[in-house]
C-alpha cells in the first residue's frame, strides 16, 4: 500500500509532531513539528525537514550547524497523528550542543541535568 501524507492527522495549524530517534540505540533525540510539505521533503531527500513555527519556514536539520539527520525509517503511530523518524544523527541533536534535547530529569520534584554538552 502506498503512503499518502494527506492521510495523516494534522492539527488546526496543519502540523504534526515528529519524534526523532537514533538508529540502533533507540535514544529519543528531539521532537519537532512537520507539515505535509516537510513530510514530503523528508521522504524525497532522506534529510529530515521540519517546519519552524517561530520562523514560519522549513528547517532542514543540520543545514546550518552540520548536525544532520539522515532518515532511516519514518513511522506513523496508530492514530496517524504523530510521526517517529528513525535517524542517523551526525553530532548533537539539541541546539544546546547535547546529544538529546531531553537532558533534564525531574527527580522527586527537582530538575536535574543528566547530560552535559558534547565536546566540540
Amino acid at each position: 500500500m502506498s503512503f499518502d501524507p494527506a492521510t495523516l492527522v494534522y492539527d488546526e495549524r496543519g502540523l504534526i509532531p515528529c519524534i526523532a530517534q537514533a538508529e540502533g540505540s533507540g535514544e529519543v533525540l528531539m521532537m519537532a513539528w512537520m507539515n505535509i510539505e516537510s513530510v514530503n521533503k523528508t521522504l524525497e531527500t532522506r534529510r529530515v525537514t521540519y517546519w519552524s513555527r517561530s520562523r514560519q519556514a522549513f528547517w532542514v536539520k543540520g543545514e546550518t550547524s552540520g548536525h544532520t539527520q539522515e532518515l532511516v525509517d519514518l513511522r506513523v503511530d496508530c492514530d496517524r497523528d504523530c510521526l517517529l523518524a528513525v535517524v542517523r544523527q551526525e553530532g548533537p541533536a539539541c541546539h544546546t550542543n547535547r546529544r538529546s534535547c531531553f537532558y533534564t530529569s525531574v527527580t522527586e520534584g527537582t530538575e536535574v541535568e543528566i547530560m552535559a554538552p558534547m565536546a566540540e
